[in-house]
């Protein structure tokens, strides 16, 4: 890549600048013990109902030899030595770059915010390229957006062994022997299912004479009476929108190896070059994911990759783990983000705490205000990004770790999209995923290394990028 050449820009015309309002919340802050009791709330009082509630709505309406274990061994130990990985100055917010993408062309690339470093860069595709995109992705047929929920929760639970009286304990923030109403909230939205407002919460209660008293709060005896039966006979009668959903798209997967359309692997290069990653992590990374959201689509602000800790494991390294957890998470480096259309109305990309002073969990929810409903409240986003045919965005999910490697979850790169209030939303991601752990990474690579190359009918040898079909997450 050609050195960049920088310039300045002044802020752009209606330019929003960062809020003073509460931020929401960190999981860095959040010790090991408060992270496993998040996941058991969810899949007790959560996502065990997703599954039931889904079902009732959507029913109805690279080298052929083996090396020696010693030359595996050798290959491991190199990786870790030779590979650091680059990382990009984002200097200022306004801050301009000259990057070569293509054969003679240069491409601007700006700094949107340095919390989390956000860079936009216009032009990216050329409009044929989205039309491409577009095509292939009706050709492959569009899913809806939701997780399938995890089977074995029971065994989780028996796992784990933490009583009400312990998931009480640790759900109570401020321990004040009462869980109030953002406390619950803020730890049931983990993965995609339903999206639960204050008020949903409160009928919730009214309807299951949990809230005896009327106040809003919960104490332990009334805690009990949330059993994860009883939580899913009410909202089972209840029924279920669309809207209330966490996110309301359909998408797809596009593949870009060998034997892919040419626009997916020229996508894939230019990716390569943008973020100055070796080809091979991008290589392996998940395929190329297109999204469509119609009028009234939205995706409620979220983090693409999770925490990591010793008890989870990265999805997409988890064979080269050499343990079992009962936890998975996505470890997406980075994202890039392409519009492939313009939208009517609506649509944003929102970073509700864009370059905040602080990030604070217990402010996530204040006066029923839920800075994360980007269908309410967008418009109180530190930062929202217009989609324009074409255009890329693209930032980090990780800090660095300053010795070259992936660091700490970035808790700055929350985001959602905006709801959609006129026409469509075209959307392509493109994740890059690393494993924070350097050797489970190198043991990945070196196992994927020893898989023979599958040829296809018409001869066409496949790389990398197929044995990953499975570990792709639709987050």
């Amino acid at each position: 890549m050609n050195g960049p050449r920088e310039e300045e820009e002044s802020p752009r015309e209606g330019e929003e600048t960062a809020s003073t309002f509460p931020p929401p919340p960190s999981w860095r802050n959040t010790s090991r013990s408060h992270f496993t009791v998040v996941m058991v709330f969810f899949h007790i009082y959560v996502i065990n109902v997703v599954a039931l509630l889904l079902y009732v709505n959507y029913n109805n309406g690279q080298a052929d030899a083996t090396p020696s274990p010693d030359a595996a061994t050798t290959s491991t130990s190199e990786f870790l030595r030779e590979v650091s990985l680059p990382r990009l100055e984002g200097v200022r917010v306004g801050h301009v770059q000259k990057v070569s993408l293509v054969p003679d062309k240069e491409h601007e690339m700006r700094t949107l915010s340095l919390k989390p470093l956000l860079f936009e860069v216009p032009d990216f595709l050329s409009e044929e390229e989205c039309h491409v995109v577009m095509q292939l992705a009706q050709l492959e047929g569009l899913m809806e957006s939701q997780l399938m929920v995890q089977e074995g929760q029971e065994e989780l639970v028996e796992e784990l062994n933490l009583s009400p009286e312990e998931i009480f304990n640790l759900l109570d923030i401020d321990q004040d022997g009462q869980l109030q109403l953002h406390e619950i909230l803020t730890h049931s939205r983990v993965r995609d299912g339903i999206w639960l407002t204050p008020e949903n919460l409160r009928e919730i209660y009214a309807g299951l004479k949990a809230d005896k008293d009327g106040n809003g709060l919960l104490s332990l005896e009334e805690f009990r009476l949330l059993s994860s039966d009883a939580f899913q006979r009410f909202l089972l009668q209840r029924g279920v929108k669309r809207s209330q959903l966490v996110r309301n798209s359909r998408h797809t997967w596009l593949y870009q190896d060998k034997g892919a359309h040419q626009v997916l692997q020229d996508l894939k290069k230019r990716v390569t070059r943008l973020t100055q990653l070796p080809s091979s992590l991008v290589d392996l990374s998940e395929p190329l994911q297109v999204v469509l959201y119609e009028q009234g689509g939205h995706y409620h602000a979220h983090h693409d990759s999770g925490p990591v800790y010793p008890e989870t494991a990265c999805t997409h390294t988890r064979l080269a783990a050499n343990t079992s957890t009962p936890f998975e998470t996505s470890c997406r480096y980075i994202t890039v983000l392409f519009y492939l259309n313009s939208v009517e109305g609506g649509g944003e990309t929102a970073f509700p705490v864009a370059d905040n002073t602080t990030y604070d969990e217990v402010s996530l929810i204040q006066n029923d205000v839920d800075l994360l409903d980007t269908r309410k409240n967008c418009d109180k986003s530190n930062l929202r990004v217009k989609p324009t045919k074409g255009t890329a965005v693209f930032w980090y999910n990780y800090l660095s770790d300053g010795r070259g490697w992936v660091g700490e979850q970035d808790e700055y790169s929350l985001h959602g999209g905006c709801v959609v209030t006129h026409g469509t939303k075209w959307v392509a991601n493109k994740w890059v995923n690393i494993d924070p752990d350097y050797q489970r990474q190198a043991r990945y690579q070196q196992l994927l290394s020893q898989q023979p190359e599958d040829e296809d009918d018409e001869g066409v040898k496949s790389g990398p990028d197929l044995h990953s079909s499975d570990i792709h997450q639709d987050l």
